[in-house]
């Protein structure tokens, strides 16, 4: 399993595990862990980064329209996840 680690600015260094990626309607799509095996916290991320940048940059998914229609293409490339929400309050 491919592990990225993400530099947020001004924060340590974050590792993560992809699951999977996908392209819907043109927009790249990962879907990441922070566990190799077992449960753990996935988050879907889109690559926002333009043409002119040299790396990718991701940002959470977070409009629930465009997350449910992720999940759902995730659900079906990946027969052993199951997605549960998190409530946010």
């Amino acid at each position: 399993m491919e592990k990225i680690v993400f530099m947020p600015d001004g924060e340590a260094p974050v590792e993560f595990f992809v699951l999977e990626q996908t392209q819907l309607a043109g927009q790249k799509y990962i879907l990441v862990t922070d566990f190799e095996e077992g449960d753990g916290e996935a988050l879907i991320l889109k690559d926002v980064a333009g043409p002119e940048d040299e790396e990718s940059i991701y940002e959470i998914v977070s409009d629930d329209v465009e997350l449910h229609a992720v999940a759902d293409v995730f659900s079906n490339l990946l027969d052993d996840i199951e997605f549960v929400e998190e409530n946010e309050e």
